[in-house]
């Protein structure tokens, strides 16, 4: 396996009122998002060519996606391996993979017990 992980797919945060939250990176920081969030593209540095893109999401306080206050989407190349890999070596895998219109997905605890999703950019 060449690399694990290969970026930052994406932020997540939860907030008390996603609305007024999302107001407010909006008017303060210019980050115009939908109800569930927004995209930042980028182009890769070794192949202009290949486009991508880093999600920006609110949650309300009492989601239970993550059950800390941040939770961060990490892009990977290949994500059975790596499960199979993370396994091996004795990391807690919460559940995943997963497969949906956006890719694929599995969720890991770090070593201090702190939800992080991985992610297969789907191919199409």
């Amino acid at each position: 396996m060449k690399k694990r992980v290969t970026g930052i797919g994406g932020i997540f945060f939860k907030t008390n009122d996603p609305e007024q939250a999302r107001q407010w990176y909006a008017k303060h920081l210019g980050i115009e998002s939908e109800s569930w969030g927004t995209t930042f593209p980028w182009r890769d540095a070794e192949n202009p060519e290949q486009t991508g893109s880093t999600a920006w999401c609110l949650f309300p306080k009492d989601s239970q996606y993550f059950t800390q206050e941040f939770m961060v989407n990490y892009r990977v190349e290949n994500l059975a391996e790596l499960i199979t890999q993370l396994k091996a070596e004795g990391v807690t895998i919460v559940s995943g993979p997963e497969e949906s219109e956006f890719g694929k997905f599995a969720w890991i605890l770090d070593h201090e017990g702190r939800k992080i999703e991985l992610w297969e950019e789907g191919k199409g």
